[in-house]
């Protein structure tokens, strides 16, 4: 599934990310409210270069209409090992079913690469977020100093074959 357009509180398509994005998620992930206060260090010197727009099955959110066009949020799917290594939302943009949004178009990716599973590392706010779009907990990875200061809960996506 390359793009989907869903009339949400305006149209949104998302599309393959293409290495003049990386810029544009770098400060959507830097500037992510929900890693204000003690995890605001994990995402601090992040970078979502091109090399990793090229590595990985990297998509965005972006708004038409009135947005123009801006990037509204973007994910990225690892197949080796299946994980969902990134999932953001703009700010501004949250609570408008974006974020339902691009974890549906990930399900279908992964459905489509053949993919039963996907696992999910997340940080403690957005655990009722994963809980919503159905992926189901199924542990806790460890905090691992000094890379992250907290224990992260773990989730998975079960992905139905067709």
């Amino acid at each position: 599934m390359s793009s989907r357009t869903s009339p949400i509180s305006q149209q949104v398509t998302i599309r393959r990310a293409v290495a003049r994005d990386a810029k544009r998620l770098t400060r959507l992930v830097r500037g992510s409210g929900a890693y204000e206060g003690k995890y605001a260090a994990a995402v601090a010197g992040y970078r979502v270069g091109p090399d990793y727009i090229e590595a990985h099955r990297t998509y965005v959110a972006v708004g038409s209409d009135e947005q123009g066009g801006r990037v509204l949020g973007f994910y990225s799917l690892v197949l080796a090992p299946p994980e969902l290594d990134l999932l953001f939302v703009a700010d501004e943009a949250q609570g408008r079913g974006i974020g339902r949004l691009l974890v549906a178009h990930m399900q279908s990716e992964a459905r489509a690469a053949g993919l039963d599973r996907v696992k999910v590392v997340s940080h403690g706010p957005a655990e009722d977020f994963y809980h919503r779009v159905g992926a189901v907990r199924t542990g806790t990875a460890l905090a691992n100093p000094p890379a992250v200061l907290w224990d992260r809960p773990e989730f998975e996506f079960r992905i139905p074959s067709q």
